[in-house]
């Protein structure tokens, strides 16, 4: 039985990982546009959200 969720968390993980790293793409856009555009609020946004992605894609990885 505890393999049997480990493959599945394993299958969930696999599926997930090109949705986080096309949120992190779509994060890092706005992020340049907010730095563009000089938008600190939007800046601490983008970078907050980034980081939980980048914990999330760690975690994915393990």
């Amino acid at each position: 039985m505890k393999q049997v969720i480990q493959t599945l968390k394993r299958n969930d993980a696999e599926k997930r990982i090109p949705v986080v790293k096309l949120e992190i793409d779509y994060e890092l856009a706005t992020l340049h546009h907010a730095i563009l555009t000089k938008n600190d609020k939007e800046i601490t946004r983008c970078k907050a959200r980034l980081e939980k992605l980048r914990q999330e894609m760690i975690q994915l990885e393990a």
